[in-house]
């Protein structure tokens, strides 16, 4: 059909078909703005990783960590939790609440990046409260089997909240995330 057809609705719908095939392939926006956000330290079987948190789904906890209150992240608990080394999407993370260290993580993407091959990596995390009874020296724990063993032996006590947190890693041994510039703190563990 020419493209002077006397149906003005078609001859509409084919100039705007031809204006597609004619233009360029569309890619995906380049984009130069950057943005700082603070690295929080914490640990992966013994080794240092850094992450940002970005959303939290406690108003009180949002406030202190300097992040988004999001409280639709609550939905993320499944009501039977997973217990370690089972599937969800939303791992645990063990922080501390009487000993001041950084949060310990069972996994991490690896590669970091677009390549991660580990299926049980999430950013979306639960948070475990690892709390130091009373008598008990506190050390730095720094896997989740050394805080699992601390339990057993009765060092401390670990109390599963319902606080959910968005914390992706973003540096680790296994890399970093394409693109990003990392300034470590003087003294900060590599």
């Amino acid at each position: 059909m020419p493209l002077s057809s006397p149906y003005p609705l078609l001859r509409a719908m084919l100039l705007c078909a031809a204006s597609l095939a004619a233009a360029p392939a569309v890619h995906a926006q380049e984009n130069t703005d950057t943005v700082e956000l603070p690295l929080i330290s914490g640990w992966y079987e013994g080794k240092p990783v850094r992450y940002v948190t970005t959303d939290v789904s406690d108003r009180q906890a949002a406030a202190e960590m300097g992040a988004n209150y999001v409280p639709r992240l609550a939905n993320a608990i499944a009501p039977q939790p997973a217990a370690p080394g089972q599937k969800s999407a939303v791992e645990r993370i063990y922080s501390f609440a009487n000993f001041r260290q950084g949060g310990v993580l069972p996994s991490l993407p690896n590669p970091t990046g677009s390549g991660n091959a580990d299926p049980n990596y999430s950013p979306l995390w639960q948070v475990h409260k690892v709390i130091w009874q009373a008598g008990k020296t506190p050390r730095l724990l720094k896997s989740e089997e050394e805080i699992l063993a601390a339990e057993d032996g009765g060092e401390v006590k670990i109390e599963k909240t319902g606080i959910i947190v968005n914390c992706p890693v973003v540096i680790s041994e296994y890399g970093s995330l394409p693109g990003i510039r990392v300034k470590l703190g003087a003294g900060a563990q590599r």
